[in-house]
């Protein structure tokens, strides 16, 4: 609580593992407090989180160095003027590319987002600009509806990318996957609920990096006879799971 006349000293140095999920923070203190003391810090989720805020993050990369797996889950909330949109913007995203040198694995997901993009606060320039700039070996999208073949140029060109996990990202095409195919480290691809593309542009990739694991659920124009031996793991299934029996939300 602002100004409150108690206050807590905590040490947590070292820590290196945190885990926050629905709980409500305020702007300029609380999370940013506590992030600012998280020296050793390695892996951070941050799911669906009232409150949090750009300057959040901004702290986070300025103090935590050492960080390789940030996870955040977030969904629209009220703001001026009766607009409801996700609390992060673009900001946070520089932030980390410019000083989270050691991030390796991101994952970012938009629960209860339709495809109205001002509900985003994220751009795909700053998506871009993340993976362009962090050595991403494990990338999970979901709901990013800024997301299309552009987005999908710098993903073919991160050069430590191993495994890209893709949900409810319509706007990627046939063109954007065949990209993938030029991704020189890519040999782990999961696809839920994506319906811009067709198996003709999973099943080139898949051929081209030689993947190990192939996961399509849900994805209505694939078909399983034109995917089936094209990696040395395929699972396949005409439903998709979603998020709340994937226990992401």
């Amino acid at each position: 609580m602002a100004h409150y006349q108690y206050r807590y000293d905590f040490s947590c140095e070292s820590l290196e593992d945190l885990t926050l999920a629905r709980i409500a923070t305020e702007k300029e203190i609380g999370l940013s407090c506590l992030l600012r003391k998280c020296k050793a810090l390695k892996n951070l989720s941050l799911h669906y989180v009232h409150g949090l805020h750009d300057n959040d993050i901004i702290t986070l990369s300025q103090n935590c160095n050492n960080l390789t797996s940030i996870s955040l889950r977030l969904t629209p909330q009220f703001n001026e003027g009766s607009v409801f949109r996700t609390s992060l913007t673009d900001d946070s995203l520089k932030a980390l590319a410019l000083r989270c040198h050691m991030l390796q694995s991101f994952e970012l997901i938009f629960w209860a987002c339709d495809c109205n993009w001002p509900e985003i606060g994220f751009t795909q320039e700053g998506l871009v600009m993340l993976i362009q700039s962090c050595p991403i070996r494990d990338l999970v999208l979901s709901g990013a509806h800024v997301f299309d073949d552009e987005g999908m140029k710098a993903v073919s060109s991160a050069q430590f990318l191993e495994s890209l996990e893709l949900m409810d990202c319509g706007n990627v095409t046939n063109s954007g996957m065949r990209l993938l195919s030029h991704c020189p480290r890519l040999i782990n691809l999961t696809l839920w609920q994506c319906d811009g593309f067709t198996d003709a542009g999973v099943t080139e990739v898949a051929r081209a990096r030689n993947l190990e694991s192939l996961i399509i659920e849900g994805c209505s124009r694939v078909a399983l006879n034109a995917v089936q031996g094209t990696a040395k793991s395929v699972h396949y299934k005409e439903d998709y799971p979603g998020l709340l029996n994937l226990g992401r939300v």
